[in-house]
């Protein structure tokens, strides 16, 4: 037996924060279900995949008990249809949920709380940091889009996090580009690594508010725990050895350009329109003070944009994926960006100009 009263927005708020890691159709039928609990003045939504784990927090004008597991994405469905203002009343029977909120009624199915297979919480985090929920958020964003998707090196399908003394690295890389950024931590922290699985960051981010409020990260032996407004997530760590990116990152190229991120941006938008749709190549050509971006398909389209730049390093033609180019300009929020390249058989070094806390490497493509 289960009934809460409460504002619609009150209740959708946190059903929403978990709702991300339910899959609509599960081996597990209860874990399509959302685990309501209510403890005196308060009401945790839970939802997991048994890989990530979201609880989210609302709190209640009256007191309710009683716990119950129903539909995650019906209930989300419903209660994002009704008035963010109307009262809500959820009452659970038997096997049966009532949602009344004014003239509507809805009865949904519900499983037992009891068979819920909540994660169970490791107790062995052996560091635990506090930063800005805005800090991290940054960070993840600059790495995020450089995860691979369903690699079979499992371990890429994530994103490193590594902790040395004050500093915490987080990098991503699908074996063509790498993205790495850090965060100052403000005291020594030891040294601690972590990958985490995709869907935790995504969901990260997705939560995660661009406020300085804190998030609070404990890392333990296989398991990650990240606390902040009311929401817990707790995720499995990815077994295995990520890559050394640290040898990745080039130190010894020589030809250096300062882009303008925008005008770059809106030159291999229009180019890529002719670009080859399986391998999506974009030749960039260096020369003095010039750069020259063409595209081509097989149907022998092609596309030439011209950029005036200043530009007296070696002259170069050298290919990449168009749209790995695309996805580290529209991340970065910087007016330029500085483009460090060896020869046309070597890695490029992405940088934003002045600052050491973002680095994004990309390998080159034959064209």
């Amino acid at each position: 037996m289960l009934k809460i009263k409460a504002t619609n927005e009150k209740l959708l708020a946190p059903l929403q924060q978990v709702t991300g890691i339910v899959e609509r159709r599960h081996t597990l039928p209860i874990l399509s279900n959302v685990l309501i609990s209510a403890d005196g003045g308060n009401v945790d939504f839970l939802a997991t995949d048994l890989e990530v784990q979201i609880t989210a927090r609302a709190a209640l004008e009256g007191g309710a008990e009683g716990s119950v597991t129903v539909a995650a994405r019906k209930l989300h469905d419903i209660l994002r249809s009704l008035p963010g203002d109307s009262e809500v009343t959820l009452e659970a029977k038997e096997n049966r949920m009532t949602v009344r909120a004014g003239k509507s009624r809805f009865n949904l199915q519900t499983l037992a709380a009891a068979d819920f297979p909540k994660m169970v919480e490791a107790k062995d985090a052996s560091r635990t940091l506090t930063l800005s929920q805005k800090s991290l958020r940054q960070a993840l964003g600059l790495v995020q889009f450089a995860m691979a998707v369903q690699d079979i090196r499992y371990y890429l399908n994530g994103v490193l996090f590594s902790v040395e003394k004050d500093t915490l690295r987080v990098v991503a890389t699908d074996g063509h580009r790498l993205s790495f950024a850090s965060q100052a931590l403000g005291s020594d922290h030891g040294s601690v690594e972590a990958i985490l699985p995709r869907k935790t960051v995504i969901e990260l981010i997705k939560l995660l508010a661009d406020t300085e409020d804190p998030v609070s990260m404990s890392i333990g032996s296989n398991q990650v725990r990240f606390s902040f407004s009311g929401i817990e997530i707790v995720s499995k760590i990815v077994e295995g050895k990520f890559p050394d990116y640290q040898k990745v990152i080039p130190v010894t190229h020589k030809n250096r350009v300062s882009l303008d991120r925008a005008a770059l941006a809106q030159s291999l938008n229009r180019a890529a329109i002719l670009s080859n749709e399986k391998i999506r190549g974009v030749r960039l050509v260096f020369t003095k003070n010039a750069l020259s971006i063409k595209c081509t398909n097989n149907e022998q389209e092609e596309a030439e944009e011209g950029l005036a730049i200043d530009y007296d390093g070696d002259p170069l033609d050298i290919g990449f994926n168009i749209s790995y180019l695309l996805d580290v300009l529209n991340h970065v929020d910087a007016e330029s960006l500085t483009v460090t390249m060896g020869d046309s058989n070597s890695s490029a070094l992405i940088q934003v100009p002045g600052r050491d806390d973002f680095k994004y490497v990309v390998m080159p493509m034959r064209i």
